[in-house]
């Protein structure tokens, strides 16, 4: 979905939770939550399933009957990683255009409903990855368009909240599922401006336009992975410095070879 971002004009809460450091770090990278770190496609897939239900159901009661066919994983997730509106998928799925709006509305409403939230799941690798760049020096800093203390909650559960100097999120419930580019853009310029002179060499880390967009704007090579939601396409449109299968294969581009760090 896509919302008009206009609201985001102004300056954001300041959301940060840092950490003290004993030294400055050399390098410093700024890290998406959902995509990089953790794996959506469940939540997602089961509120697209549950939204399509509560749809039939709705309009059952009112003598309509819907020829509801629901999409796979797999073909699900393909149309999100390729940014097919939402409009479309519910037309796949059985939905005519007078249907689409109450189908988007119910989505937005059970998305982020706590009893989905435990569908989340740690990507492949994420632990040795935090753990190896945090070992080697490396700053580490969450700027996640989820609320902060959901997305700190998380990585407490995790084992992974301590490895992050900073941790930055928003006060919006729904401001990670619609993707706010200009959102993301003023959380990284705000960390970026308070860390000033102690900022050396910074990538961001993401998978959407709003994490590739917010590197782009405050001057910082950006990596996109492909493990979130977008394709590798998809990514490719949007000219980040590099593009990586996940945060394992980032790390490693970022030790071994952008910086040289310990060869």
């Amino acid at each position: 979905m896509s919302r008009g971002e206009t609201a985001w004009d102004i300056k954001p809460p300041k959301l940060i939770l840092c950490q003290d450091g004993n030294s400055q770090p050399s390098l410093t990278v700024f890290c998406d939550l959902d995509g990089p770190i953790v794996d959506v496609s469940d939540r997602y897939y089961t509120t697209y399933k549950l939204a399509l239900e509560e749809t039939r159901e709705y309009y059952e009661t009112k003598g309509v009957f819907l020829p509801i066919a629901p999409l796979s994983k797999a073909e699900f997730w393909t149309m999100k990683q390729n940014r097919v509106p939402d409009s479309e998928i519910a037309q796949r799925s059985g939905l005519d255009e007078g249907h689409i709006e109450h189908f988007r509305s119910s989505v937005v409403a059970i998305v982020n409903q706590p009893e989905l939230l435990h569908l989340d799941r740690i990507q492949s690798g994420v632990h040795w990855a935090l753990a190896l760049l945090h070992s080697r020096g490396v700053r580490l800093i969450l700027v996640t368009l989820r609320p902060q203390m959901e997305a700190v909650q998380l990585l407490q559960n995790y084992g992974l909240a301590r490895l992050f100097t900073c941790i930055c999120g928003t006060q919006i419930t729904d401001a990670a599922y619609y993707n706010y580019t200009a959102l993301k853009t003023a959380l990284l310029r705000e960390i970026v401006q308070e860390l000033g002179p102690e900022l050396e060499e910074a990538w961001m880390i993401g998978d959407t336009e709003a994490d590739v967009l917010a590197g782009h704007a405050v001057g910082i090579p950006t990596i996109g992975v492909t493990c979130g939601i977008r394709s590798h396409q998809k990514l490719e449109e949007l000219q980040p410095t590099h593009i990586h299968s996940d945060l394992v294969s980032s790390s490693h581009y970022l030790l071994s070879t952008a910086l040289r760090i310990g060869a």
